[in-house]
């Protein structure tokens, strides 16, 4: 493996990591995945073409490896060792704040189909452009708007307590009385 590829993929391993949470919805699992992926790409690097993307031959790698395992076993969710820290030392009520907020997050993205959650970690956190995601999961661009869409409003929806069919009603304005004159009466 040339030094190029080793620090490429060294680079990219939190993207890879993130992508694999929001594929398996566990961190343990993830991690799993990272490596397998990583391992793969290693062997087979001689595979990938020139002018294609590292991340997204990693991304696909992922995606099948994941497909495979899916067909193999029933997924089992548990939660990894982070979720046992303690947040002792730190910038007190803003970091429980915002790892309250984060969780709250996680819990959210983890009830979306996880055809919703891919989409919604490419574009918005790993900041693919829609045209890239739609090369890594094989689908095509109007695909990844809609889910995205979707995710979007569920997410909203799952944060806020309301269902999705309320999220179409987020910006209306509730209903208003008549006013009355100053002399007492309705206008």
């Amino acid at each position: 493996m040339g030094e190029d590829m080793r620090a490429a993929l060294i680079g990219l391993l939190p993207r890879l990591r993130r992508f694999g949470i929001a594929l398996t919805g566990s961190t343990t699992d993830a991690d799993e995945l990272v490596q397998d992926a990583c391992e793969r790409a290693i062997r087979r690097a001689d595979q990938l073409r020139d002018g294609s993307r590292l991340d997204a031959w990693l991304y696909g790698i992922m995606r099948n490896r994941w497909t495979d395992e899916i067909r193999w076993r029933r997924i089992r969710r548990h939660d990894g060792i982070e979720a046992a820290e303690a947040t002792m030392g730190e910038d007190g009520e803003r970091a429980a704040e915002a790892r309250m907020t984060l969780e709250a997050v996680r819990r959210a993205l983890a009830t979306l189909p996880a055809e919703q959650r891919t989409v919604l970690v490419l574009v918005c956190v790993d900041g693919l452009s829609y045209k890239d995601a739609a090369d890594v999961l094989g689908i095509a661009i109007g695909t990844v708007m809609s889910r995205l869409a979707r995710g979007r409003k569920e997410l909203h929806g799952a944060l806020t307590g309301r269902s999705p069919g309320d999220a179409a009603n987020v910006f209306s304005l509730p209903a208003r009385t008549r006013p009355h004159s100053p002399m007492g009466g309705a206008r």
